[in-house]
Order: structure tokens, then sequence, then C-alpha cells
């Protein structure tokens, strides 16, 4: 099973800009770029970080379920934001959410909110041999390992194999999440510091594929593009016990 896990900044491109500009430009020529370099990698599951749902940037487009159909796959998204927060309130910033996408039905899926941050959503996908859960961690450290710690919870709740991905939004890297790894039993793939951020230029690693030791990575790649301000991390992996399909 190939697995990909991209924040696609909302479809505004990957080029160096002034703080947050880079976020308020129109997407559509972008996002036609980003679903077929999608295509060509061929995923079976997507997990998209910073999808505008339709605000003025998109045309009123979605673009988790643009790249859906591109693909000819179901997608699932949400908000990033509880209903209790004043960004739904607010403009553009309402619009802004996270994505699942596969080319199976979606057996089933929950939608969690951590406690504390403002990006609180945790999207728990089910499919028929792991469950997946997909994450947009907080810019504060304490926020953050609040954040984490909820997240041990969910994993350990969780009865099949295991997939935790996403931006983390660490400063230290790696070493912020050894706790959790060895909580969790989860392995990080892919090279020990990884850089995955900015695009152009990678120096840190915020973006992450964790998994449980009933999964084993045949091939990992963080490609360099330049389509959003972090690169794409993609794995191919097979889970013990299952046998593939041919």
């Amino acid at each position: 099973m190939r697995f990909l896990v991209y924040n696609i900044r909302y479809g505004t491109g990957g080029r160096r800009r002034a703080p947050w500009s880079g976020y308020l430009g129109r997407t559509v020529g972008n996002m036609k770029e980003i679903a077929e370099f999608i295509r060509q990698l061929d995923p079976d599951v997507i997990g998209l970080l910073e999808v505008d749902a339709g605000s003025y940037r998109t045309r009123s487009t979605n673009q988790a379920q643009f790249i859906a159909d591109e693909l000819g796959h179901y997608n699932l998204y949400r908000s990033k934001y509880d209903r209790f927060s004043v960004a739904h309130l607010l403009p553009v910033i309402n619009k802004q959410g996270n994505a699942f996408l596969t080319r199976d039905t979606i057996r089933g899926a929950q939608f969690h909110y951590f406690d504390r941050g403002v990006k609180k959503l945790v999207i728990e996908l089910e499919l028929e041999n792991v469950t997946m859960f997909l994450v947009h961690l907080a810019l504060s450290f304490r926020a953050r390992h609040h954040q984490l710690a909820e997240l041990y919870e969910m994993v350990r709740d969780s009865s099949k194999p295991t997939i935790v991905a996403g931006d983390f939004n660490l400063s230290w890297g790696d070493k912020e999440i050894r706790l959790f790894l060895a909580a969790t039993g989860l392995a990080a793939a892919g090279p020990e510091g990884e850089p995955t951020y900015p695009s152009w230029e990678p120096k840190r690693r915020l973006d992450f594929i964790l998994h449980s030791r009933e999964i084993r990575i045949t091939r990992f790649d963080a490609p360099r593009v330049t389509y959003s301000d972090h690169l794409p991390l993609v794995c191919d992996f097979e889970i013990e016990g299952v046998r593939r399909q041919s």
C-alpha cells in the first residue's frame, strides 16, 4: 500500500515570500499541478493538511473534493477548528481544514478535537487492515505536548496496526517526540532528521509518518518539489500477516 502525507499550504504555492503572504493567493493553477503530481505517485491513501474547502482562494472549490475527483478517490474533509472556535466566524479561516483521500471505500472514520491549541483536529480513518490518524499539531510548545498526550491515548486504544502522520510542527525535530514514540511503540519512517521544511531549502523536520511494529516500510521518499512550503512524504508499506493482492 502506498501512503502520501502532504501539507499543501491551501494550494497557494511554495515560493519564498513574506510571512503569511503565501497563504493569501489564488490557487486554481497550482492545484492542477498538485493533483497531477499526486496522480503520478499513484497513492492508495492520501493525508492532506492545510486544505481550503471553498474560500475566495479556490473560487469556492473544495480542494479535497477537487483532487479526489481527479484521482477517482473517496474523500473525508473536516475543519481543523472545533465548533466553539472563533475561527468559524472568520472569512477564509473558516474554510481551512484537513482531509483523507482513499482509493478504497472508507470503512469508518472519527473526528477528534484536542483540548488545547488552535488547530485541534485529528482525523481517524479505519481501513480494512490499518487505522490511520492525521494530525496538524500546535505551534505552541506547551499546547503541542498536551496534544501529544491526548494522541497517545487515541493510539493506545487502536485495535489495528496504526499509522500517525502529518505536520507535527516540532521545534526540536525528532528529539521532541522520543517519549511519545517510546510510550506508543511507534517508529518514524525514513531517516532520522530528514528535513521537510521549507521545501525550497529544507532545514527542519516538521512532517512525519509514524507506524506500529506490525507495519513494515518498504520504501520511503520526500520528493523535492515546491508546490507547497512543505515537502510531501511518501511511503510504501506492508502489514505482517496480510497477503498482498495481485
